[in-house]
């Protein structure tokens, strides 16, 4: 018998060589040879590599129609069809590779100058459009949740506003741009990133650590620069309608249209409106504030010379007990904190000539809110102005700057009160500055970065902030190292970026008269990318950082429970860490993101070491996606994971925890793509349900303290009813109510 199966098996294989199919070709570079570039079919597992001249010649077994993918380190992959279902043998030519340059993409933010990233002496991370598509939200400000580093941080468990924080610094240090100019302010950090449809988004430019040296105030701790499409790379008609399971539905449009033969339009509308109050903690009060929000963007190219943009923003939100509604606004029947929000922004660029142009912007943003029974009415207009000159003289790229900000700002409370007129005094700063960098090459592998800024505050004098930077790229062009130190300050307003002192919940207190708050930052960055043969492209990002903070303005909230104390730290406030980011491009279809950030911030004060508030041990997120290549679907699971932090409590006797817990938020989403027009997508957010403690809002069955026992110093009493003495506070707060919740949406693009 097994004779038999011998005679049978070589009749066979002669059958089986004659089977085998055969596919050929030629890998160049503009018709030089690449040697070792990968070829495979990704159906089969099957692949080869070319050889000194460039060709390969690969077996297959089996006769069908296949894609054939051809890579090469630091080259765009190319895929071309094979059918072998009617060839035994296929010659695909010579297949001319084009060099990838996704990992050198063009950034501004640094140096205020278009540069690539790989060769800019600032460390400047880069996030376009497609990796927040990964987790798409309504607004910018949610997306950003998914950068190492970053974490939107809620400061009210009633209202939902917030700030930025970046490696653990509090939002007001963040400066927030849109095309590389400041449009945002303390009193609408959150809105600089809120109501621009992401459709116009082109890319997300972040520096971490101090930028006053180009920008002046308030970039004391780093800067975001959203940076919006030209009208000319636009699609001509999008659309993206989104929606949840809880109700919030969010609609965008872009239009691109044309005013002659050297001007185009960019037009962007978006409404976002979630009116369902959802109270699934069983506290009373809406897990998540009611929101209405329309935003008009228009942006227009007059040619090469000007190029401008306008934005209006309205909002209305609310949030408090679920009884309440607009006749209860400023009462003490029901509980609501309503916020009316009235935005405009003109903000722009006019080149007089290649070597110097003219930036410039103005808002006007106008608040009437009503937290219980408080009011605050506020109003803020800031208008800005600079020449930038720059000028490349042999090793040398200098860049000059004369820049000038006015702010105008007014509100009901305390801050723009005169004591010696008995009057309300509205406060107007005039900030001019002046600023040089001068960019020199050392050679080809060592740059060296000088900067100085000098400004004069109308209300604090002359400030000085100079920087260095220092850039070193190894032989090979795959590894850079960077070395930088700088000076930061900001002017603080406490009532437009502290929504605790807004609420009544707590007395504001001023120790004295706030002082500008001053920084020295250093930081060392170390970039290496990795070719792998069969087309991954890796890119390792580290980084270790060291901020100093003098004249520091921290919140007191531990003196007296019912007061926040605000004064400038004697001592120093310091916040210093390391981080490390891993983006990898694998071949066959994974991209995968990975991030590490670790915080060790403390206060110093009278040789006493303080825990500072809501500044987070340590932060990671990771972004895992894969497209499947026949019908277009793609997988995308991301997540970020937040460590502890030191929370305000409202006396010793208060049970809750002071520190939050460990907590991670898991996303998940499918998108499919038609045609490169359409795409459906859907998932889940918050997948593991992950809710913050019910007790977070003390007290809130007795908003207005009715129940509460005060002593003759305002000093709340234990009582049987109130045996921790406690007193309303919405302050204990670290991460949003929303739960798990399904989302949908469609995406329409024309061009």
């Amino acid at each position: 018998m097994k004779n038999i199966y011998r005679f049978y098996a070589l009749l066979l294989f002669p059958l089986g060589l004659t089977a085998q199919h055969f596919v050929a070709g030629k890998v160049v570079d503009n018709g030089l040879p690449l040697e070792g570039a990968s070829v495979y079919f990704q159906e089969l597992s099957l692949g080869t590599i070319t050889d000194e001249k460039g060709t390969f010649k690969m077996a297959v077994d089996h006769a069908a129609k296949y894609e054939l993918t051809v890579s090469f380190t630091g080259y765009q992959p190319v895929k071309i069809p094979v059918d072998l279902a009617t060839a035994n043998a296929v010659d695909v030519g010579i297949l001319n590779l084009v060099y990838d340059n996704s990992l050198d993409e063009v950034v501004i933010s640094g140096t205020l100058k278009p540069v690539s990233k790989l060769n800019s002496p600032v460390p400047v991370e880069l996030y376009t459009d497609v990796y927040f598509k990964a987790n798409p939200s309504p607004t910018i400000f949610e997306s950003i949740q998914q950068v190492n580093g970053v974490r939107p941080q809620l400061n009210c468990s009633v209202c939902n506003t917030g700030d930025i924080h970046i490696n653990g610094q509090e939002g007001s240090y963040t400066m927030v741009l849109i095309d590389g100019l400041p449009m945002v302010s303390g009193l609408s950090t959150v809105y600089g990133l809120t109501g621009i449809p992401q459709a116009l988004i082109e890319q997300l430019e972040l520096v971490k650590g101090p930028a006053s040296t180009i920008y002046g105030s308030e970039a004391i701790g780093g800067l975001i620069n959203l940076i919006t499409k030209r009208p000319d790379n636009a699609d001509r008609f999008s659309v993206d309608l989104f929606g949840t399971s809880w109700g919030e539905l969010n609609t965008d449009i872009g239009y691109r249209y044309s005013l002659g033969q050297q001007a185009t339009g960019l037009l962007g509308v978006s409404y976002f409106k979630y009116d369902h109050p959802i109270d699934k903690n069983g506290d009373g009060f809406t897990d998540l504030t009611l929101q209405d929000r329309i935003s008009v963007f228009n942006k227009i190219d007059l040619g090469n010379k000007l190029s401008f943009a306008t934005r209006y923003l309205y909002e209305d939100r609310w949030g408090g007990q679920l009884g309440w509604t607009t006749a209860y606004r400023g009462g003490d029947e029901v509980y609501g904190e309503s916020i009316y929000t009235s935005r405009f922004e003109l903000f722009g660029k006019y080149t007089f000539a290649p070597e110097w142009y003219l930036q410039f912007s103005f808002n006007d943003h106008y608040q009437h809110s009503a937290y219980g029974t408080t009011f605050y009415k506020a109003s803020q207009s800031i208008a800005f102005g600079q020449f930038v000159w720059n000028k490349a003289l042999d090793a040398h790229d200098l860049t000059l700057g004369l820049a000038y900000r006015y702010t105008f700002y007014d509100d009901n409370t305390t801050a723009t009160f005169d004591e010696k007129s008995a009057s309300n005094q509205s406060d107007v700063t005039n900030l001019p500055g002046l600023f040089v960098q001068d960019e020199i090459a050392l050679n080809d592998r060592h740059t060296l970065l000088l900067g100085m800024r000098y400004d004069y505050n109308s209300v604090h004098g002359h400030i000085t902030t100079p920087r260095v930077n220092y850039k070193r790229t190894s032989k090979d062009g795959m590894s850079t190292f960077r070395a930088s130190i700088g000076s930061g300050y900001r002017v603080a307003n406490v009532f437009t970026e502290d929504h605790a002192a807004l609420t009544g919940a707590r007395e504001v207190e001023f120790e004295e008269d706030l002082r500008p708050e001053r920084s020295w930052n250093a930081n060392l960055n170390y970039l290496q990318q990795l070719y792998a043969k069969n087309g991954s492209i890796t890119e390792i990002d580290l980084s270790v950082f060291s901020t100093n903070f003098s004249n520091k303005i921290v919140p007191d909230y531990d003196t007296d429970p019912n007061k926040i104390i605000y004064g400038n730290l004697d001592g120093k406030f310091v916040a210093s860490g390391a981080s490390v980011n891993i983006n990898s491009r694998i071949y066959n279809g994974f991209r995968l993101s990975l991030g590490m950030t670790y915080i060790d911030a403390y206060l110093l004060e009278n040789g006493v070491r303080k825990t500072p508030y809501l500044v987070e041990r340590f932060q990671g997120i990771w972004k895992l996606g894969y497209q499947f290549p026949k019908n277009r679907v793609t997988v995308d699971f991301t997540g970020n994971i937040t460590g502890p932090m030191k929370l305000p409590l409202l006396g010793p006797l208060d049970p809750r925890d002071p520190y939050s817990p460990l907590f991670g938020i898991v996303n998940l989403q499918l998108t499919k793509k038609w045609k490169n027009q359409y795409e459906l997508y859907g998932g889940v957010k918050n997948l593991l349900n992950f809710r913050p403690s019910k007790h977070s809002i003390a007290r809130s069955f007795d908003p207005f303290d009715e129940q509460v026992v005060f002593d003759e110093n305002g000093q709340v009493l234990p009582s049987p009813d109130n045996p921790y003495a406690l007193s309303f506070d919405p302050s204990y707060v670290y991460a949003s109510n929303q739960g798990i919740r399904c989302f949908v949406g469609f995406r329409l693009f024309i061009n």
